[in-house]
């Protein structure tokens, strides 16, 4: 019940996230991100152990298809997941088990993953990659949320969305931008309107993780409503 899109920036080699879908807190099982080494998203019965276990392999230097194939092999209830990893080299891999409720399938593209299951039809996945790939020159993690927004205004998924998340990392291990909304009547619009939000502070919030020294927000960012 779940669209994502999955990408890296092959000149920054920052890798990103943005998914939604109609079950709760989406942002707590589907996203998985290693700076480095590359990003995971685990869906449908989605696991998040499978997503640690990605990280894991993906930091051990496997490259995208074999952690897939790692993944399927450990896991019993393979059928029943949707997987798609994107490695630090731009390998990109994908699967889309049996048992997964129509439509559901993904694409592969360069430096680009979508995917999704439940789905009002393959068009959301052709939607969500005319969406990212819109506006080129856009920074990274504004292009995965029109990525986002294209899928949901294609239709979605049936039954609607009820979480949204988008999750965004550069070379560190925190995160370039991490958003979450858990439980929404249009979870994608919410994310939309807390990442307008939060554009602006986004490079406050990354220097002031490694500079405590860092003025408030509201002295180097003026405008703020905060």
């Amino acid at each position: 019940m779940t669209f994502t899109v999955v990408a890296r920036c092959p000149k920054s080699g920052m890798l990103g996230i943005a998914t939604a879908t109609r079950s709760l807190a989406v942002g707590a099982r589907v996203p998985h991100i290693a700076p480095r080494s590359g990003a995971a998203a685990i869906m449908a019965i989605a696991d998040p152990r499978l997503g640690r276990t990605a990280m894991q392999l993906l930091a051990l230097g496997y490259k995208a298809p074999g952690v897939v194939k790692a993944l399927v092999d450990a896991d019993p209830q393979h059928e029943y997941r949707q997987l798609a990893v994107i490695d630090a080299d731009g390998y990109a891999a994908a699967r889309t088990g049996a048992h997964n409720r129509a439509w559901a399938g993904h694409h592969i593209r360069d430096n680009l993953i979508a995917l999704g299951n439940v789905l009002v039809g393959e068009h959301v996945l052709d939607a969500i990659e005319a969406g990212f790939a819109a506006a080129p020159d856009a920074p990274f993690e504004e292009r995965l949320l029109q990525a986002l927004e294209a899928g949901r205004d294609a239709g979605g998924q049936h039954g609607g969305q009820n979480s949204a998340a988008l999750l965004v990392y550069r070379d560190r291990a925190y995160p370039w931008v991490d958003l979450r909304v858990d439980v929404h009547e249009e979870p994608v619009g919410e994310l939309r309107r807390v990442f307008d939000a939060f554009a602006s502070a986004i490079d406050y919030y990354w220097l002031r993780q490694s500079d405590p020294t860092v003025k408030p927000l509201h002295e180097v960012v003026p405008d703020q409503n905060f």
